[in-house]
Parts: C-alpha cells; sequence; structure tokens
C-alpha cells in the first residue's frame, strides 16, 4: 500500500484486522531508510494533522533510535529544519508541534555537549529572535513547549549510562538559561493565564533533573505566588511538590528553612477551602504540607534551634490528618498524611539518646492528640449517612480504617503501655459515664484502636486488660459493626485469656450468643475458633455448652460455607483437649445428624444439588479431623507447666469414627466416581486425618489403600496419588503397615503407566503427581524399585516423556523424579542397569529441553539432572552427549559446532562439582541457543 493509504487505514477504516495491517505497514516504514525522506513531505502544510503527526512520530523514532545512521555532517541541516518546522507550527496543529518538539530535544540530547554545546541556551536565542510571521505569544509557547518536553525526553531516553550521567549535569548548568525566563514570564503583569500555566508546567519538568534547590528558589515562591490563582492551582501545586520531593532537596537545609513560612502561609487559604467544601484546593495545599515534612523531617529535626517553626509545620499536617467529614465521601485528603507520622517517629527514634530524649518531650503529646484525631476519623458515619453510601465508599472507609490500625500500631511504640491506659480510660469514662449517654460509633472506634494494638502485640504484661475484659459486657451492643468490632477485639486477646482462663467466662457467653447471627458470621466464628485454639486446655468445663450453640447454628445454616469449616476447625481445637470417652460421645452426637444426611444423600440418583450437599458434609468433616489432634503434635507451648493431659489409652476417637463411617464412603464413592470434585472431598478427609494423626492413623492403612486402589483402577485422579504420596511419606518405615501400602504403590504404577500407553497428554496434572510420588518413593523407600513386578525400564521412559511436556509444573515435578533417581545407579541393580541402557535418551531430552523446547523458567531444573548424570554416571555421559552434539541442528539450529564443544567441555570439566557453576552453564548455552544472547531479555535473566 502507498504511505497515505495506510494511513488513511489506521485512522478511518472501521474494520479491525485493516487498521491492524496497517499499523504493522506503517511501523516497519517508521524505522526504513526512507522514512528520512518522506516524513519532511507528510509535514507539507496542506496536510490534515494524523498525517502530520506521523511525519513528526516517524522523525523522533529515527533520531532517537538510529542515532549512529546519521552521519555528523548532517547534523546542522536537521537541527535547523527542525527549528523552522517547529516554528512554522508554533500557531498550528498542538500534537504535532509537540511531537516536533521531542524530535528537537532528541536531537539535542545526543549531540550535547560535544557537537552543540549551549543547546539550551541556542533554543531560547532562536526563539525571542523576531520573526515577523510569527505571532510572539505563539512563539512563546513553542519555545516553553520544547523546553518542557526535554527534561521529560531525557529522563525516557536510550542514552548509555556514561552518557546519561554526562548529560544530566549538562542540563542541569543549562538551567541558567532558562529558569531566568520562566521568572520573567511569571512576574511580567501581562503575561496571560494559558502561558503562566506552561511556565509552571516547564519548571515542574526540569526539578526533576536534581537542579540544586537553591537555584529553584525563586521559581518555588513564585509558584506558591501562583497558588492564590485559581486557574494556576493545580500546576503550582505540582511544580511545589515536585521541586521540594526531589531526593537531592535535603542537602539545601537552608532553602527548606525558608520554605516552611510560605507553606505555613496556605493555613487561612486551607481554613476557607475546608469551610467551603473545596476538596480539590484543600488536597492540594496539604500535598505540599506533607511533601515538605516526609521528605526532610529527618533534616529539619536536625535544626533543633528552629524547632518551633518545624512543629508549627507538624501541626498543620495534624489539622490535614484530622480535616472534617468522613473519608472518602466528605473529604479524601487525611490518608495522604500517614505516612508522615511513620517518617517522623522514624526519625526521631533514629537520634541518639540525649537528642531523642529531648523531642520525645515535644512529640509525645503529639503523638497521643494524633491518637485521638485518628480514632474520631476511625468513626462510623451515622446509621442513616452510611445507608447512603455505595459499596465503593464503603470499601474505601474499610481500607483507610486498617490503615489508620496500622499506624495506630505503629505508634505504640513511640507511646508504650500509656498508650492502653489512655484508651481504657476513655472508654470507662464513656461506659460509665450516666449523664451523656456516648453514640456506638465513639466506643466502637475506642475499641478498634484498642484490638489495632492487641492483635500484633504481646499485651500479657499489659494491667488494663482485665479491666478491659470486664468492661466488654457493660457495652450496650445496638448495631452489625460494634458487634463486629467487639468480637474481633475479644479474637485479638485469646492468646490472654490462656494465660488468665478466670476471664474467660466473662466473654464467651457474648461470643456464643453472636454465633447465632448471621451478619456476625465472620467475626464471631474466627474469634471462637481463636478462643479454641489458644485456650483448649481451659475450655472442657464449658466444652458441652459450645457444642450444643454450634450444633444448632450448623443445623440451621446460619452461615456460609467457609465459616461452616472454620466453626468445624474450632470443634476440633476443642475437643482434643478432652478425655477420650468423652470426645467420642461428643463427635457422636455432633457428627449423627450429618453421617444420617449422607445416608440419605447415598441412595439418591446422582444430580446437581445433592453434589453439593455431599461435598459440604465431606467437608465439615476433614475440617473437624484437621485440627481434632489428641497427641498434641502442635503444641508449642514454650512454659515448663504444658497442661498435658494423661497419654490416651486403646484407638484414636477420629480412627474409631473413620472406622464406622467407611462402608458408607465407599458407597458415596462408587456413584461419584466420575466427580472429580467429590473424589478429592474423600480424599481429603483420609489426607487430612493422616496428617493430623501421623503413626495413630495405622489401624485405617489396610483398608484404605484397598479403597484407594480400587478407585485409582477405575478412573485414574489426581487426589488418589497424592494420598497414596502421603502414605508412603508416613509409613515407610513402618514394617508392619507397609506391605498395603507397597501393593497399592504397585497397582498405581501399573496402572499410570498403561494410561502412558494410551496416551497421556490429556492428563497432564496425573504425570505431574505421579513423578512426584516416584520421587517421595526413591526418598523414603527407595528398595521399592526392587520390586520384581515394578516395570523399571517403562517408568524411566515414561519420565523421558514427561520432561517433553508444555505444562512447567510437570516437567519441573519430572525432573525432580531423575534428580532422586539417578543417585541410586550404585545401589538398586534394576535402577542401574536402566540408566546404562536408556541414559543417552534421558540426556537427549534434557538437552533438547536445553535448546529452547521448554521454558527458560525450568533451566536450573535440567541443570540438576545434568549435574546428577555427572556425579553418578561420569563415564557414560561423557560417550553420550559427544554423540548427541553431533547431530547436525541439535539443539538448536543457532549454535555452532564450536559452541557445542565449548559446552561440552565445560560439562565434563572440574567445576562439575559445582552446582552452581553448572546451573551458569545451563542458563549461558540456553541463551545461545534461543539467539537471546547479550539482548536486553538477558538482562533480567
Amino acid at each position: 500500500p502507498s504511505l497515505f493509504q495506510a494511513l488513511h487505514q489506521l485512522y478511518y477504516d472501521p474494520n479491525i484486522e485493516n487498521k491492524n495491517l496497517a499499523q504493522k505497514w506503517l511501523m516497519q516504514a517508521q524505522v526504513s531508510p526512507q522514512a528520512w525522506h518522506f516524513s519532511w513531505l507528510l509535514l507539507h502544510m496542506d496536510k490534515v494533522p494524523e498525517i502530520q503527526y506521523f511525519g513528526a512520530s516517524a522523525l523522533h523514532i529515527k533520531i532517537s533510535r538510529y542515532w549512529n545512521d546519521i552521519p555528523a555532517d548532517q547534523y546542522e541541516s536537521l537541527k535547523s529544519q527542525l527549528f523552522t518546522h517547529i516554528t512554522r507550527f508554533a500557531s498550528g496543529s498542538k500534537i504535532v508541534l509537540t511531537r516536533l518538539c521531542v524530535a528537537l530535544a532528541s536531537l539535542a540530547l545526543s549531540m550535547m555537549p560535544e557537537a552543540w554545546p549551549c543547546a539550551v541556551a541556542d533554543m531560547v536565542r532562536m526563539f525571542q529572535a523576531e520573526d515577523s510571521n510569527v505571532d510572539g505569544r505563539a512563539r512563546c509557547l513553542a519555545l516553553l513547549e520544547l523546553l518542557t518536553v526535554l527534561p521529560e525526553e531525557f529522563q525516557t531516553s536510550r542514552l548509555p549510562q556514561y552518557r546519561k550521567g554526562q548529560v544530566r549535569s549538562v542540563l542541569a548548568q543549562e538551567c541558567g538559561s532558562v529558569f531566568p525566563l520562566l521568572e520573567q514570564l511569571l512576574q511580567q503583569q501581562d503575561s496571560p493565564g494559558f502561558i503562566k500555566q506552561k511556565v509552571l508546567k516547564c519548571f515542574s519538568s526540569w526539578v526533576q533533573l536534581e537542579i540544586p534547590l537553591m537555584d529553584c528558589e525563586n521559581l518555588i515562591q513564585a509558584a506558591f505566588t501562583s497558588l492564590q490563582d485559581p486557574e494556576l492551582f493545580d500546576t503550582a501545586v505540582e511544580a511545589v511538590v515536585n521541586a521540594i520531593s526531589q531526593p537531592d532537596a535535603q542537602r539545601y537545609v537552608n532553602t527548606l528553612l525558608k520554605l516552611i513560612p510560605p507553606v505555613l502561609g496556605l493555613q487561612e487559604q486551607l481554613r476557607q477551602a475546608v469551610q467551603s467544601g473545596d476538596m480539590e484546593t484543600s488536597h492540594g495545599i496539604c500535598r505540599i504540607a506533607v511533601a515538605l515534612g516526609e521528605n526532610h523531617s529527618r533534616a529539619l529535626l536536625d535544626q533543633v534551634e528552629h524547632w518551633q517553626s518545624f512543629l508549627a509545620l507538624v501541626n498543620m499536617i495534624m489539622f490535614c490528618t484530622g480535616i472534617p467529614g468522613h473519608y472518602p465521601v466528605n473529604e479524601t485528603t487525611s490518608s495522604l498524611t500517614l505516612t508522615f507520622w511513620y517518617t517522623l517517629q522514624d526519625d526521631i527514634l533514629s537520634f541518639e539518646p540525649d537528642k531523642q530524649a529531648v523531642y520525645q518531650q515535644v512529640y509525645r503529646p503529639v503523638y497521643f492528640q494524633l491518637v485521638d484525631v485518628l480514632l474520631h476519623k476511625a468513626q462510623f458515619p451515622s446509621d442513616e449517612e452510611y445507608g447512603f453510601w455505595s459499596s465503593d465508599e464503603k470499601e474505601q472507609f474499610r481500607i483507610y480504617r486498617v490503615d489508620i490500625s496500622d499506624t495506630l500500631m505503629y505508634v505504640y511504640e513511640m507511646l508504650g503501655a500509656e498508650l492502653l491506659s489512655s484508651l481504657y480510660d476513655k472508654l470507662g469514662r464513656l461506659l460509665t459515664n450516666t449523664e451523656q449517654p456516648s453514640t456506638w460509633q465513639h466506643t466502637e472506634a475506642l475499641l478498634y484502636g484498642f484490638q489495632s494494638i492487641a492483635e500484633t502485640i504481646d499485651v500479657n504484661y499489659s494491667d488494663v486488660v482485665p479491666g478491659l475484659i470486664g468492661l466488654i459486657p457493660r457495652i450496650s451492643i445496638s448495631n452489625v459493626q460494634l458487634a463486629d468490632t467487639v468480637m474481633f477485639t475479644i479474637g485479638s486477646l485469646s492468646e490472654w485469656l490462656a494465660d488468665h482462663p478466670v476471664m474467660i467466662n466473662n466473654v464467651l457467653p457474648l461470643v456464643l450468643q453472636a454465633l447465632g447471627n448471621p451478619e456476625l458470621s465472620i467475626s464471631s466464628v474466627s474469634t471462637l475458633k481463636k478462643i479454641c485454639r489458644e485456650c483448649k486446655y481451659d475450655l472442657p468445663p464449658y466444652a458441652a455448652n459450645i457444642v450444643a450453640v454450634s450444633q444448632e447454628v450448623l443445623m440451621k445454616q446460619i452461615h456460609k460455607t467457609s465459616q461452616c469449616m472454620w466453626l468445624m476447625q474450632a470443634l476440633g481445637f476443642l475437643l482434643s483437649a478432652l478425655q477420650v470417652e468423652e470426645i467420642l460421645k461428643n463427635l457422636h452426637s455432633l457428627i449423627t445428624p450429618y453421617i444420617q444426611q449422607l445416608e440419605k444423600l447415598a441412595d439418591e440418583t446422582p444430580n446437581p444439588s445433592n453434589r453439593l450437599a455431599i461435598i459440604h458434609i465431606l467437608g465439615l468433616l476433614s475440617n473437624l479431623f484437621t485440627t481434632l489432634d489428641i497427641s498434641h503434635h502442635d503444641d508449642d507451648h514454650e512454659s515448663t507447666e504444658v497442661k498435658k493431659l494423661p497419654v490416651q489409652q486403646g484407638p484414636n476417637p477420629v480412627v474409631v469414627v473413620l472406622q464406622q463411617v467407611f462402608q458408607l464412603i465407599q458407597k458415596v464413592l462408587s456413584k461419584w466416581l466420575n466427580d472429580a470434585q467429590v473424589v478429592e472431598s474423600v480424599c481429603a478427609i483420609f489426607e487430612k486425618s493422616v496428617k493430623t494423626l501421623l503413626d495413630d492413623f495405622a489401624p485405617m492403612v489396610p483398608q484404605l489403600c484397598e479403597m484407594l486402589g480400587q478407585m485409582y483402577s477405575t478412573i485414574p485422579q489426581v487426589s488418589a496419588i497424592e494420598l497414596t504420596r502421603q502414605l508412603v511419606h508416613i509409613f515407610a518405615h513402618e514394617p508392619a503397615h507397609f506391605p498395603p501400602i507397597k501393593a497399592l504403590f504397585l497397582l498405581v504404577t501399573s496402572v499410570t503407566l498403561t494410561l502412558f500407553q494410551q496416551g497421556p497428554r490429556d492428563h497432564p496434572d496425573i504425570v505431574d503427581s505421579f513423578m512426584q510420588l516416584l520421587a517421595q518413593a526413591l526418598k523414603r523407600k527407595p528398595d521399592l524399585f526392587l520390586c520384581s513386578n515394578l516395570d523399571v525400564k517403562a517408568v524411566f521412559q515414561c519420565g523421558v516423556l514427561s520432561l517433553k511436556f508444555p505444562e512447567a509444573p510437570t516437567v519441573k515435578a519430572s525432573c525432580g523424579f531423575f534428580t532422586e533417581l539417578l543417585p541410586r545407579c550404585g545401589e538398586i541393580a534394576p535402577v542401574g542397569q536402566v540408566v546404562h541402557e536408556n541414559g543417552k535418551a534421558l540426556l537427549q531430552a534434557v538437552l533438547e529441553g536445553i535448546g529452547g523446547q521448554a521454558s527458560r523458567s525450568l533451566m536450573d531444573h535440567f541443570a540438576e539432572i545434568l549435574f546428577a548424570l555427572n556425579k553418578h554416571c561420569f563415564s557414560l555421559l561423557s560417550v553420550w552427549i559427544k554423540e548427541a552434539m553431533q547431530q547436525d541442528g541439535f539443539p538448536s539450529a543457532r549454535v555452532t559446532p564450536e559452541q557445542k564443544e565449548n559446552f561440552s567441555q565445560q560439562i565434563l570439566s572440574r567445576e562439575r562439582v559445582n552446582k552452581r557453576r553448572v546451573k551458569e552453564m545451563v542458563k549461558e548455552f540456553t541463551l545461545l541457543c534461543r539467539g537471546l544472547h547479550g539482548t536486553e531479555y538477558t538482562a533480567d535473566y
């Protein structure tokens, strides 16, 4: 197509495919040698702006990316042509003008400083020269546009590192030609608003070049003045914030001190904005105060004799934190200030002790005030107002409260236990004051503050917690938000309750009562779970009550699925601390209704609704068995007087229950074998039980192995392999229980080998799990590979096949299998023989992967196989690798025979014993094979 046709297609053709083709063609045209020629033609004044824009863009691409193609003797003509066109477009299309300015900026950056000294001064001079054809204002705007894009183009340019530093310092010196002009334009009475706006934008762009702050002083002051002009306000805020925030600014302490008065001078404007509800203005002024405080608190605190002016700035930021109105509906400013308080605290606490003591005296009261302000901001609006908020606003408010919570937790480091005491005193006064009944919002915020701290900080040493636990029952709970916070507060004190069990009865009734309210589902269930986990040894007196209430809410189906599962975990913790007969009695009453339901469901014809019911019941059982642990494997009480119970005699209660329901589970399975999720739910029950019970699970092993074998032979599924792997892992060393597991392992292997013959490509997940099972067997019980009826050769070949799968997890698992298998060459004869006869095929597959067949993320795993081959079959490897590398174009057509030879020698060299070096060799070689060596792709590799 011709250039104009293609451009027409790109801009006006409704067909998206034509658009894409045109775009592809035009992108190639832009980088072609002809682009120099056609760009200028496209810029003729008779063309439409879209076409002119393409011409200007093509010029920029040629200059910025193909600079080395431009002969040095053409620099000057290119420069003057660009100047001419920019002047011509000064009163033309804005988008074309900008592109031309970017092209000239790119040219200047490439020519500085040798080929074009004083580039910036030249630009200023060129545009200030009288040119009768072009209106002065248009010329001024064009110059400002050029000066604005110059630093921006520098930030994104592809200059090499050493040039970047050189050009940056040249530009920083050249600001002497720019800033006086900008100052003059801002101060002229007759400068129109749009020119002043452009000047402020230009200044904003230049300060990012790390120009000394004192050189920016006059322009920053001018920007402060511009804040009074509503039309310039936003741009002036950006300029001031950018100037103050540059990292280099902290070196200029005197200038920073001079900036405090003008910032404080904005307080009147800020107050008026807040009064009139002008959120944009208050937001902008707050950004300036925070930029000065947050970026330079350390430097300003160091100036001890100016402590009062810095304190005034801190108080101004405090006003912004406590700005009236509810976030995010009436204000969006307070959230900007939170990080400032972190920074200030870090800086104060980083001083040496004497200086720190002085600042603690000044700032502790400030931080106590901050806590009051934050808790005020965290309050919910009135119920009526909250009802009108959108769900998005409610979610933003929730996140804002989490940020406040994090800030309070941080502030605790500065204020310590006194902070908890002050919160407790306020709460006490609030709840006992009969004269002025308080709003629920006020109570909720104080509790929320307390909970924020108690959740992460160890409050066991606090003397106010007993009082708080005593106050909680006095709170009259009138709405959901308050009730939720009461629950979460109790939850945050669960570890404290474990050390002070006499207090449990003060709060447990509240939690059990809340369980019956669906609106408090998450908070009440998670709190009960925490109490049952932390205080289980002190709960036996309350166990019957807890079980009864839980059963009732489970039967009424008050809670969503995930909360039901949590509730079962809570009950598992609770029952773990009872005597065996008590556990069995409670399990019986808890589980019987579900078993009856399951019996009914097992007789029905499978359909979607009874499928969900079955999965739900199986899920409840597996969650109960996850935490029901009478051997106390998970107890990590460091205290010497661990409240251990006497060792239990007789079978484990979980095993008793599993044996009772085993046939029922088999019946369910027989009908649902085709359904992966039901099978997974069944396996989960046993997997969780095995993980929790460990050796106590032994009595179940024979029947479970038999069931798994039947399941897997009928329809192979991942969850069955995973459970088999778990059994191999735990019982490998138990001669008594191992025979059924060995039989199951052999069965799973032979079924999976058959699957490989039929075509394993549709089952990457099964292959992945199978490879992990083989690796586990080699790790825990290598003599499984001595069984006469295990076809080691077939297993090996399956592994080689799996290395060629496109799914990365499957390949990774296969690499893991070979990394475990190769070290066994010596001790297990069948393995040694298979590697001897088939190892070459393994090496071939590994080299194919490295050659580009496999994802680059897997190279370390392939390197592990090479390392193992080297270590355990060195003489064979040296023959195989020679033979493999002699094939033409193998493992990639991109590598030369020399490169292949070099890699083979490296792999067989002395360095082969260093795993890290072998990984580096593989990375190098794979990049050569993929044609990526020395490209920008390798930088992050």
